[in-house]
């Protein structure tokens, strides 16, 4: 399984009206972009979201959220969330809107 497609469908039903939205095949998964810039992503069965580095250290304190490190060099302003962190709609709706707002503040590309 190189990422967990119930889920990216699940994101492409809150990201469903959004301008601008791309997915793009990345880190084994897959991404979703805006305007050019990535807001979250599917890895495995995992939530990828960049988050910025403002609210990095705040959303590391979550539960069911780590460090984004695919290389042995963790990405700061990104988190991987664990499935129990997006279980419920809302909390999926939560991250993936974490990772539009940041997304959004980005000028384009």
């Amino acid at each position: 399984m190189a990422f967990d497609e119930g889920l990216a469908e699940r994101i492409r039903s809150i990201l469903d009206e959004r301008q601008g939205l791309e997915e793009k095949k990345m880190f084994g998964g897959i991404g979703f972009l805006l305007r050019g810039n990535m807001a979250c992503g599917v890895n495995k069965d995992e939530l990828i979201v960049r988050v910025g580095t403002e609210k990095y250290e705040d959303m590391l304190s979550r539960s069911h959220v780590k460090v984004f490190d695919m290389t042995g060099r963790p990405m700061k302003g990104w988190v991987v969330v664990n499935p129990p962190g997006f279980e419920d709609d809302s909390d999926l709706a939560f991250w993936v809107g974490e990772g539009v707002e940041f997304a959004l503040s980005l000028p384009p590309k």
